[in-house]
């Protein structure tokens, strides 16, 4: 029995991926996973995510004080966040496995990094589409019709849905009602702090990696899939679905994702 410790997408809690730790659990994974990042004063959203890495490892000491290498398995922002851990902490890692995160290098690690130094990435989506996101509906029901109502939550799985609405949101205690949970504050400045350094953060990684990418991924694209499959190496796959596979298909993810672990296992660590 392997323990996984798994980080989320931007904006996304941990309980939207419910079904998929159900899988990992029911084929004998021990499964951890921190509610939200970039909520707690003593780990900010900073430029590269540095206190987000560190709130990951001190999750991994404190909560999870494993006795044995860990593997860890992320989406979007939850997969970059578990490489660069990784790279921090390669004796604690058995592997990492990213969903759709990735592998920014080259010409586009430079376009992120002038946008960041101009200000222009807070002012282009997704930053800038965060920072007007609503953030209050008077009632569950509202809530409910607001978000059945948008094509991309109509490509999910119903129950997946179903969980995101029970654990995105919160009572608004100054107004009444319901309110995001993960603060579009917080969403707009992880999307405005994308690491530009990766290539320095994970230089001589000798952690085995994995990595599914979606096949209608825009991500994968505008992030570069070619860097991305040159750094992961001989275990990169694809699955139907965007960049939001994992909430359209969970079972497929879970299953494949379990596959991939079983084959980061057979793999020996190696010199970055």
């Amino acid at each position: 029995m392997s323990t996984l410790v798994f980080s989320h997408a931007n904006s996304y809690p941990a309980g939207c991926y419910r079904l998929i730790f159900d899988a990992w659990r029911a084929a004998g994974h021990q499964v951890h996973a921190l509610e939200k990042y970039g909520h707690d004063p003593q780990h900010p959203v900073s430029s590269n995510w540095p206190h987000l890495v560190s709130q990951l490892l001190r999750y991994v000491d404190e909560v999870v004080q494993p006795r044995e290498p860990v593997y860890l398995v992320g989406h979007s922002l939850g997969g970059l966040l578990s490489l660069m851990a990784a790279a921090r902490r390669p004796q604690q890692v058995r592997g990492v496995l990213m969903l759709d995160s990735p592998y920014i290098r080259g010409w586009r690690a430079g376009f992120v990094a002038f946008g960041k130094l101009s200000g222009r990435i807070h002012r282009q989506p997704p930053a800038s589409i965060a920072q007007e996101r609503r953030q209050h509906w008077p009632d569950r029901a509202t809530l409910e019709a607001h978000f059945r109502s948008k094509a991309l939550f109509q490509a999910w799985d119903l129950r997946v849905l179903q969980d995101y609405l029970d654990c995105g949101f919160e009572p608004d205690p100054e107004r009444g009602g319901l309110r995001l949970a993960f603060r579009r504050e917080v969403e707009a400045a992880v999307y405005a702090t994308l690491p530009h350094a990766l290539t320095r953060a994970t230089r001589g990684l000798c952690v085995p990696r994995a990595f599914i990418a979606g096949t209608h991924s825009r991500e994968m694209r505008m992030g570069g899939i070619e860097a991305t499959r040159r750094f992961v190496g001989p275990l990169y796959r694809e699955i139907e679905g965007s960049h939001l596979f994992p909430f359209e298909h969970p079972e497929a993810t879970a299953a494949l994702a379990l596959q991939l672990l079983k084959e980061l296992a057979e793999r020996p660590q190696t010199a970055g």
